[in-house]
C-alpha cells in the first residue's frame, strides 16, 4: 500500500520499490514506474499501484481418480506481474488518493484465475489415473501438467501475469481410504514384526537350551572332578593318618624313653634330697633338743630364783607384820587378800554408789573405834 501524506489540498505519494505506480491526470499518464515519489492533486489524479514482486498462492482442491476415489491436492503457485501496464488495464489496481488503499480486490481475482486454471489441469490428469498410480507418481505428474497448463494458458500473458514455479506438496486420499490402503502395509509390517519376534524367541530358546546344556555339562564335569577330589582327599587322609600314627609311635617311644630317664633322674634326685633333708632334719632336731634343754634349765633356774625371791619377800613381809604387833590371824587375812587380789581379773573402772560408800565409811569407823 502506498504511503500518502496530506498537505493543504495537495497529496504526496511515496511508493515502495516493489510497487509499480501509474499516475493519470485528466486522462494523461503523468508518472509511470516503481519506487516513485511525487505531489498530486486528488481531484484530478487517477492512481494505480501494481505489485511486481513474486507472490505465493497456496491452493487446496479435491479431485477424483479414474477408479472414482476422491483425493486432496495441496499445491503452491509462485507468480509475478510481468507487465504492470497490462495488468492495470485488465484488473482494477486503482488506489484511493487519500488513504492509498486499493478500491477493489485485484489480487483475489488473480488468485481465483490461477487456482481455477491449475485445478482444471490437475483434474484432467487425475481423472485418467487410478488411485494407486496417483499415490505413487501423481505428485510429479500433477506438477508437470499444471506447470505446462499454466505456461500455455493465454489468459495469463494477456493479464500480464508470469508463472515462476509450481509445487505440489501432497496428494492424499480420503481418511477411510487411506486407512484401508495402510492396512496391508501395516499387516505386512506386523507380520514381519511377529516373524522377527518369533525368530528372536526361537533364538532365545535355542540359546537357553545351549546354556542349559552347557550348565549340565559343567555340572557333570564338576561332579566328576569332585569325585576325583574326594578320592584324592581320602587317599591323602589315609596317608596322613599313617604318617601321623608313625610319627605318634616315634614320639611315644621318645616320650617313654625321656620319661624313664626323667623318672630315674627324679628318683636319684629325690633320694639325694631325702637323705639331705633327713640329715638336715636330724641336725635341726638335735639343735632344737639342745636349745629346749637349755631353755628348760633356764626356765627352771628362773622359776627357782623367782620362788626364792617370793619366799624371801613373804618371809620379810611376815616378819615386818610380826614385829609390828599384828596377830597371826590378821596377817593370814591380809596374805589371803593379797593372793586373792593377784588372781582377780583386771578391773578398769569401779563405780561406788553413795549407799555403798556410807556403809563402808561406817564400817571403817566402827573398826577404828574397836581398834582403839
Amino acid at each position: 500500500m502506498a504511503d500518502i501524506t496530506r498537505r493543504l489540498g495537495w497529496r504526496h505519494l511515496r511508493g515502495a520499490p516493489t510497487a509499480h505506480i501509474r499516475h493519470h491526470r485528466s486522462g494523461a499518464l503523468v508518472h509511470d514506474g516503481t519506487g516513485l515519489s511525487f505531489w498530486f492533486r486528488p481531484l484530478t489524479a487517477a492512481l494505480s499501484e501494481v505489485p511486481v514482486d513474486d507472490r505465493e498462492l497456496a491452493m487446496t482442491f479435491h479431485a477424483r481418480t479414474s477408479d472414482f476415489q476422491d483425493v486432496s491436492v495441496q499445491a503452491t503457485v509462485t507468480y509475478r506481474i510481468a507487465d504492470p501496464a497490462v495488468a492495470a488495464a485488465r484488473l482494477d489496481f486503482s488506489i484511493d488518493p487519500d488513504t492509498g488503499a486499493w478500491r477493489g480486490t485485484p489480487l483475489d481475482q488473480l488468485g481465483t484465475l490461477l487456482t481455477e486454471t491449475a485445478q482444471q489441469h490437475a483434474l484432467d490428469v487425475l481423472a485418467r489415473t487410478p488411485l494407486a498410480a496417483a499415490l505413487v507418481d501423481g505428485v510429479a505428474a500433477v506438477r508437470e501438467r499444471v506447470a505446462a497448463g499454466l505456461g500455455a494458458e493465454p489468459r495469463l500473458p494477456a493479464t500480464g501475469i508470469e508463472v515462476v514455479a509450481v509445487r505440489v506438496m501432497a496428494l492424499r486420499p480420503e481418511p477411510e481410504v487411506e486407512r484401508a490402503l495402510r492396512t496391508p502395509a501395516r499387516e505386512q509390517i506386523q507380520q514381519e514384526a511377529d516373524r522377527a519376534t518369533y525368530e528372536r524367541r526361537a533364538v532365545a530358546v535355542e540359546r537357553e537350551r545351549a546354556i542349559a546344556e552347557n550348565e549340565l555339562a559343567s555340572k557333570i564335569e564338576l561332579a566328576r572332578r569332585e569325585e576325583r577330589l574326594v578320592e584324592q582327599r581320602g587317599t591323602n587322609a589315609r596317608r596322613e593318618a599313617e604318617e601321623q600314627a608313625a610319627a605318634d609311635a616315634v614320639r611315644a617311644e621318645a616320650e617313654a624313653a625321656r620319661s624313664v630317664k626323667l623318672a630315674e633322674a627324679e628318683a636319684t634326685r629325690s633320694v639325694g634330697l631325702a637323705e639331705a633333708e633327713a640329715a638336715r632334719t636330724l641336725k635341726l632336731a638335735e639343735a632344737e633338743a639342745a636349745r629346749s634343754r637349755q631353755l628348760a634349765r633356764a626356765e627352771a633356774e628362773a622359776a627357782r630364783e623367782v620362788g626364792e625371791a617370793r619366799a624371801q619377800a613373804q618371809a620379810a613381809w611376815l616378819r615386818v607384820h610380826t614385829e609390828a604387833g599384828v596377830d597371826g590371824t590378821t596377817t593370814l587375812r591380809a596374805l589371803t587378800a593379797t593372793r586373792l587380789a593377784e588372781n582377780l581379773p583386771r578391773i578398769d573402772s569401779v563405780t561406788v554408789s553413795p549407799d555403798v560408800l556410807t556403809g563402808l565409811l561406817a564400817k571403817l569407823g566402827g573398826d577404828s573405834e574397836g581398834a582403839r
